[in-house]
């Protein structure tokens, strides 16, 4: 709901607005994503509730000015709760026409469209594939289009300067940004501390200053806008906030487990998008005794982890896809030796390399079966960026009280999104207890002698005398963990295995409906589709239809009451980022008859796609 006033100091109109979604759109080379960063931070210090979706290429460098090389960020903030980015943006800024060729569909009709003039010729137009100028051929008609020679503005801001064109001209973003500070009555000052902080050159961070300040000052000083826009702060609970990405959740969270459980933290990684980040940022982390190791390649970064557990750590590796693949062989180890360890999958749209800087969640499968054998491992899946946190702490708990590899799922959507995440206190975050064994103990020591409640095996510390054991791919004898061929005996180790698993499910929370806990439709999740679930499912309730929620952390085992859960319901819609395999699971699990929503386009659900669903199982 907007209302409108008009301030005495300022002859602007000044509309409260509860949220906006602005899109950036331009070149790579363009800024895009530390722009959007900018206007993030911001907005995060002011206090509203916001979401981010960040989209760029996987080239390294696309050529200037072509489709395939647009890189676009997309933000939200508002005065309320939200869970997702927007459906439709309010504002489209296309720093050349590849930018607006690829974005407008997502631009709302009457939305705010401002162009960069300068960039709109006919070198741009051709490798845009553009046959006439869409500026001038009435291509934008209902939407409120402003074009502006930002290039033109920005060197003519920064002619004092003693800068080269280019070093000018790199600077247009700041000027955008600071017209959209003056549009949103954002402060300049969050950003100012940013270059204070980060542009050790003073005449690049004096240009970024100056370009910045131009843009707010163009803004105040045109007619174009007549209206000006507030966004007032969300009430959230009190705490310390900061902004947070996934990934950076995700590090976060591993350091966390890794002080809970008094185990040191050992990532061995190999680089691949979307989760190279994690090794970035928790190599910021050694003052607390992080150990990170960039290895050659996605197996050796595996096997070292195997080495680490086995020498006492709480091991970590991370990848994508493709890397799943490479480090299958030693999962299944690591599944044999009952070590524990966490492979983190940030799912990318696959299959192979695919769009590797697009989403999808489609490594359910590899994740539940995708290894040689009889071989199960716990599968964890994060829904948010914060929650990425709360997911590798949790993953970490099950690997060391169960002695097992776990499989942590998120994917590049929340790797690269941002939200508030209220900084959790320590005394909340539960301590992990282990199996460690680092001292004699009396007898002869059985490696294999479980636990009787989580037939988890001890952990013995390589060096202790008393200790010594065999390790290794080759099949343990139960007890001694001697090599052992006799079938029985086979049977047996993979039985006991396989239930170590099963009895997961009694040491997870169970399921909590959102809504009645029976009745007509019931719309499953996992993952990052939380957001746009919640979304449609809050917007059909304000209608009053009674539609109800479950959203899935555990999918391997699953919740012990999520059967009897899904059964008191006549219908049950899983919107999935795949084809269909978590309603796969569910069909061979609980033998009842889900529907299926499915969207693999490299893009996150809308909220009204699942909306619009919902409305049509609830009409049959």
């Amino acid at each position: 709901m907007a209302t409108e006033t008009l301030e005495t100091a300022t002859p602007r109109k000044v509309q409260s607005i509860d949220r906006v979604v602005v899109r950036m759109a331009g070149d790579s080379g363009d800024g895009i994503q530390l722009t959007g960063n900018q206007f993030t931070s911001t907005a995060a210090v002011l206090g509203n509730d916001l979401a981010t979706l960040p989209d760029f290429p996987a080239e390294i460098r696309a050529p200037a000015g072509t489709l395939p090389g647009v890189s676009g960020f997309q933000m939200s903030f508002s005065s309320f709760d939200i869970h997702t980015a927007g459906d439709a943006a309010d504002v489209l800024v296309a720093f050349n026409p590849a930018g607006l060729k690829t974005n407008l569909a997502d631009l709302r009709k009457g939305g705010i469209l401002i162009c960069n003039l300068d960039a709109f010729n006919s070198k741009n137009f051709e490798k845009a594939g553009y046959k006439t100028n869409p500026l001038e051929d009435g291509s934008l008609e209902g939407y409120r289009t402003f074009a502006i020679p930002v290039t033109e503005l920005t060197r003519k801001a920064l002619r004092h300067l003693k800068l080269g064109t280019r070093d000018m001209d790199r600077c247009k973003n700041f000027f955008v940004l600071g017209l959209l500070y003056h549009l949103y009555q954002r402060s300049d000052d969050i950003t100012l501390r940013w270059i204070e902080r980060n542009l050790k050159k003073q005449e690049l961070a004096e240009a970024n200053r100056t370009a910045l300040k131009a843009g707010r000052a163009y803004g105040e000083a045109t007619e174009a806008f007549q209206i000006v826009y507030r966004v007032e702060a969300a009430p959230f609970p009190a705490g310390i906030y900061r902004n947070v990405m996934g990934n950076s959740a995700l590090a976060l969270g591993l350091v966390a487990a890794s002080l809970r459980s008094g185990r040191p933290l050992f990532f061995g990684g190999y680089p691949i998008t979307p989760a190279s980040t994690i090794l970035h940022e928790l190599a910021r982390y050694k003052e607390y005794g992080i150990v990170t190791f960039q290895a050659e390649d996605e197996i050796a970064a595996i096997t070292s982890c195997l080495g680490a557990a086995f020498g006492g750590a709480l091991a970590v590796t991370s990848t994508a896809g493709p890397g799943v693949s490479l480090k299958g062989e030693a999962l299944g180890l690591g599944v044999m030796t009952e070590l524990p360890m966490i492979l983190v999958n940030v799912q990318r749209a696959g299959p192979s390399t695919g769009m590797p800087t697009k989403v999808e969640q489609a490594d359910l499968m590899q994740a539940m079966f995708g290894r040689h054998g009889e071989a199960p491992m716990p599968i964890v899946a994060s829904s948010t960026p914060g929650d990425c946190f709360d997911t590798a702490v949790e993953a970490a708990r099950i690997a060391l009280k169960y002695m097992v590899p776990v499989m942590l799922l998120s994917d590049g959507y929340l790797a690269n999104a941002s939200e508030p995440w209220k900084l959790p206190d320590e005394k909340d975050i539960p301590r992990i207890g282990t199996r460690l064994v680092d001292k004699p103990v009396a007898g002869k020591f059985h490696p294999y002698e479980r636990d009787p409640i989580t037939l988890a095996r001890p952990w013995a510390v390589p060096g202790v005398p008393g200790l010594e054991h065999r390790i290794g791919g080759l099949e343990k004898e139960d007890v001694t963990g001697d090599i052992c061929y006799d079938p029985d005996n086979h049977q047996k180790m993979t039985d006991l295995r396989a239930e170590k698993i099963r009895r997961i499910a009694h040491d997870i929370p169970p399921v909590v409906v959102d809504g009645p806990p029976s009745g007509r439709l019931l719309v499953l999740g996992w993952g990052s589709t939380r957001g746009p679930i919640a979304g449609a499912v809050r917007r059909k309730r304000s209608e009053g239809k009674q539609v109800s929620w479950v959203h899935l952390r555990h999918l391997n085992p699953f919740p012990a009451n999520l059967g009897e859960v899904l059964r008191k319901f006549e219908r049950i819609l899983i919107p999935e980022m795949n084809m269909g395999q978590l309603e796969k699971l569910i069909r061979m699990e609980f033998l009842i008859e889900p529907t299926g929503f499915h969207k693999v386009e490299g893009k996150s659900f809308k909220n009204a796609e699942i909306a619009d669903k919902i409305d049509q199982l609830l009409e049959v």
